[in-house]
Order: structure tokens, then C-alpha cells, then sequence
């Protein structure tokens, strides 16, 4: 049987808030556009970038959201560029628990709102890369929470959604897991908080790293 676990990124494996927020305001400011607060940057992590900006100023036209989606990236860029970037640190016992599920025989993918190079970047900074037997990220696929994702990582992975879950902090991940037929998994160590997962649809939600595992799967 083979199990596959589908990780999100940003939030769930690693804290990257820090640089999103800095980068959608450094955007923002520069397109003379009113810089919402760091609470509702949160809440767009795991979007895709056009997405992000329709939810963060909705009564913006599609050219504009655009614009500031190419901001964003172009802000991104520079910031890593000059070494401006903040690390994008691994939550507490994260490497130690994919190492465990690699080992115990789970296949692990991710499934990210990132780019390609962005992914790539995390992955090689932390050495996780050769743990991952597939890697979707926004460049190839629609926005979360449409399931392309995860119905890649599952051909990719040769699984099955009834051994798939889908692991994240947001409603987005529940919503996408929901979607393409997986076990949804919550974490509440990111940037929804966990009554909101399960209104998404969580099968269970994780309050601590150690506790994972023992979610996976249903019981």
C-alpha cells in the first residue's frame, strides 16, 4: 500500500510570514495602494499570487491585482537579490518528522502557493530536497483550493487519494484536500487558527508537531 503525505510549505513546514509580509508591503507602498495589516497578509498565505491580491483588495481591477502580484515577485526578487531576506526558519521539530515518515515508509510530497524557485530555495536551505518524491508549486497549477495539486502529486507519487492526506495551515489546504478526495489534516502552528480548519473541513487538526503522525491516517 502506498501512503503519501502532501505537505504545504509556507506555514506548515517552515515560518516565512516575515518576508511575505515585508514583501507585499514594500509592493503595496511602491503601487500607492493602502497597505493592509499583517493579519490579513497572513490570512493569503498559500494562495497563489494574483489570488492573494484579489482577497487583499477586492475592489481593485484584474490589471491591478496584476500589477501587484508582479510586485510582489519583483520586491521578492530584490530582497533576495541583496540578502534582505529574513530566514525562513523550520517549525520546531519538522525536519525530525518528515526524516521519521520517510523512514516509516510514507511517500512525501509538497503542494505550495510558492513559486518553483522559491520552494526549491527552502528545501535545499533546510536539506529536506531528497525526502520529497513530488513538488507541486503555483507555477504549473490554479490557485488553492482547486485540487490540480494534489491530483498531480497523486500520479506523480503512483498513490491513491483513500492513502493521501494533505497536510496545512489554512483553510485553503483543507478545502483543496476536501476537493480532490484526501484526508485533510490541519496543523495549528500557522496562519489559521484550528476552529477555522475544521469548519473547512479537517479530518483532524495537529496542535503539535509530535502529535501528527498519529493523524494521518483514519482510525
Amino acid at each position: 500500500m502506498t501512503r503519501l503525505a502532501i505537505f504545504d510549505c509556507d506555514g506548515t513546514l517552515v515560518d516565512s510570514q516575515a518576508n511575505i509580509c515585508r514583501a507585499v508591503e514594500d509592493a503595496f507602498t511602491e503601487a500607492r495602494v493602502a497597505v493592509p495589516p499583517r493579519d490579513a497578509i497572513r490570512r493569503i498565505v498559500g494562495l497563489s499570487l494574483v489570488e492573494a491580491m484579489q482577497a487583499l483588495v477586492p475592489d481593485a481591477g484584474d490589471a491591478d491585482h496584476r500589477t501587484l502580484a508582479q510586485g510582489y515577485k519583483d520586491k521578492f526578487v530584490a530582497m533576495r537579490a541583496s540578502g534582505a531576506l529574513d530566514d525562513e526558519p523550520l517549525f520546531n521539530g519538522i525536519a525530525e518528522l518528515v526524516a521519521t515518515l520517510a523512514s516509516d515508509g510514507w511517500l512525501l510530497g509538497v503542494a505550495t502557493g510558492k513559486s518553483n524557485r522559491g520552494l526549491a530555495h527552502v528545501l535545499a536551505a533546510h536539506n529536506l530536497a531528497h525526502h520529497f518524491v513530488t513538488l507541486q508549486t503555483a507555477d504549473r497549477h490554479p490557485s488553492k483550493p482547486h485540487p490540480s495539486m494534489i491530483e498531480a502529486a497523486i500520479a506523480e507519487a503512483g498513490a491513491d487519494p483513500a492513502t493521501t492526506a494533505m497536510i496545512g495551515d489554512t483553510s485553503y489546504d483543507m478545502i483543496m484536500a476536501t476537493n480532490a478526495g484526501v484526508r485533510a489534516v490541519g496543523v495549528g502552528w500557522g496562519y489559521h487558527p484550528p476552529e477555522e480548519l475544521t469548519a473547512a473541513g479537517a479530518h483532524a487538526v495537529a496542535l503539535a508537531v509530535a502529535d501528527l503522525p498519529h493523524h494521518l491516517e483514519a482510525r
